[in-house]
């Protein structure tokens, strides 16, 4: 099973991500959202590390909430996500730590510059897995 996969649309980018379990799918969203940043293998996980919490009237605006949340972190506190480990997932409500380093330029480029998370063709499937679709705003 792929973690994740880049969905091209116009003007926008997406990402697919699945999992065994929804918290596995978030997680993979995460590392999917990443990866369209930047190059996640020359991000490491050992010098920053946070807490993050999100909420929601559902589990959408919970995915929603916690996507801005780490690209929020990203752009205020120039933090690049390198795993991230939910604690907590509940359909309103998302716990997790988040490991990753911060933005030195000297090693990591940036590809492509997400501006926002958006609901625009957002789907969270369970079949045999748990499917994310989830478009970024670029």
């Amino acid at each position: 099973m792929e973690k994740y996969k880049i969905l091209e649309h116009t003007a926008d980018v997406g990402i697919e991500a699945e999992g065994a379990t929804l918290k596995e799918a978030f997680e993979n969203a995460a590392s999917g959202m990443l990866s369209i940043m930047i190059d996640p293998e020359k991000v490491e996980e050992e010098e920053e590390s946070y807490s993050l919490k999100a909420k929601g009237r559902d589990e959408k605006e919970v995915l929603v909430a916690f996507l801005s949340e780490l690209l929020y972190k990203y752009e205020v506190n120039d933090l690049l996500p390198k795993r991230v480990s939910i604690s907590l997932l509940t359909d309103k409500e998302l716990k997790a730590e988040v490991y990753g380093e911060k933005i030195d330029l000297k090693r990591h480029t940036i590809d492509t510059q997400i501006k926002a998370v958006t609901y625009h063709q957002l789907t969270i499937e369970k079949n045999e897995d748990w499917r994310i679709r989830v478009i970024f705003d670029i």
